[in-house]
């Protein structure tokens, strides 16, 4: 029998543990019907666990009839039709409508039989090494969204508890972090520089090019080096503005990559106010789909990865066993707005 996952620190009762590493064994195929196992002794020395402790365990498995006591012989399993759930510690960032779309599309693909605890961080690393260090040890998987944009060095010591082989990131690769873990990610950088460039067409008519950067909530440093590097590339005249509020001055000719949905509101009223036509006299491209770019203003269009996508993804991985890190699709919807 493999190893049992014992962790005399956490706050689940050792026999507890050792019932549901047994289980969980038996669940994934790594204990077979009728196959030995180790005597209560031999577990109890091995573990430098309580004989008491050993015992307790091995009758909660015996009152389960997952294993059966043989006279003169031992422990052996006797049933593997029996259901464990999965239990996962989902860590995002923020609640939002595009985490939403993760969360279900995630929770949809795995099923009734897996359980999903969802935490948020909040970009908090004091907090985020609290929920890790609460958790160590009580979930099969745990999915994290990594986006930190201090103490880095803090970040990867504190993933670095996790078992490579129970660690999934998602919407952020980790380079730096080693292991076979498993991720599915975007490349920030290069996602918007190709989509903006699959609308350069578009983009052609408009003089000037503005990356709207948000001003409270923090969004990946490398959106808005993919959107420099863009405009270098292509000769734009370009800059970067904090926010866009009601006194923001927007003019005929330019074209606006927007991030935040505040700010898509306020370059609406703006054009709106001024009687500049948007699509004709000012461009606008914002960042994440959802339902109501589709129809506002007969179409916003929008550079997206696919957040549903991400989730099935995610679940995938879970499903299957397999670790492995898969860039999440990203594209350019376009729409009246350019």
């Amino acid at each position: 029998m493999k190893g049992l996952n014992i962790d005399t620190g956490s706050k689940v009762p050792v026999y507890l543990q050792i019932v549901d590493s047994i289980m969980a064994a038996v669940r994934d195929g790594g204990l077979k019907r009728d196959q030995q196992i180790p005597s209560i002794n031999e577990l109890s020395e091995h573990y430098l666990l309580s004989r008491g402790t050993v015992e307790k365990a091995y009758k909660e498995l015996r009152d389960k009839k997952v294993i059966i006591s043989v006279k003169g012989k031992g422990y052996f399993i006797n049933r593997t039709d029996i259901v464990i759930p999965l239990r996962i510690l989902l860590l995002f960032n923020k609640i939002s409508n595009y985490k939403k779309q993760v969360y279900n599309a995630f929770v949809k693909s795995l099923g009734d039989s897996v359980f999903v605890d969802l935490h948020m961080h909040h970009h908090s690393v004091a907090l985020f090494e609290n929920l890790i260090n609460n958790h160590l040890g009580d979930y099969d998987y745990y999915v994290i969204m990594p986006h930190f944009y201090d103490h880095p060095e803090e970040v990867l010591r504190i993933i670095r508890q996790i078992p490579a082989d129970q660690l999934i990131l998602l919407d952020k690769d980790l380079p730096s972090l080693s292991g076979n873990y498993a991720a599915v990610y975007q490349d920030f950088e290069k996602d918007i520089n190709e989509a903006l460039y699959e609308a350069l067409p578009s983009l052609k008519k408009y003089e000037n090019m503005i990356f709207v950067n948000p001003g409270i909530d923090p969004y990946p440093e490398e959106i808005k080096k993919g959107f420099q590097y863009f405009c270098r590339m292509h000769d734009f005249n370009f800059s970067v503005i904090e926010g866009v509020e009601m006194y923001t001055p927007v003019k005929k000719g330019q074209a606006y990559v927007v991030i935040e949905e505040t700010d898509l509101v306020n370059l609406v009223k703006i054009c709106r106010n001024n009687k500049l036509r948007i699509g004709k006299d000012v461009g606008i491209v914002s960042y994440n789909e959802t339902l109501l770019k589709e129809i506002l203003l007969d179409g916003i269009t929008v550079i997206s990865t696919d957040h549903e996508q991400m989730g099935i993804t995610a679940a995938q991985i879970i499903m299957d066993k397999i670790p492995q890190k898969v860039k999440n699709p990203f594209k350019l919807i376009l729409r009246n707005s350019l």
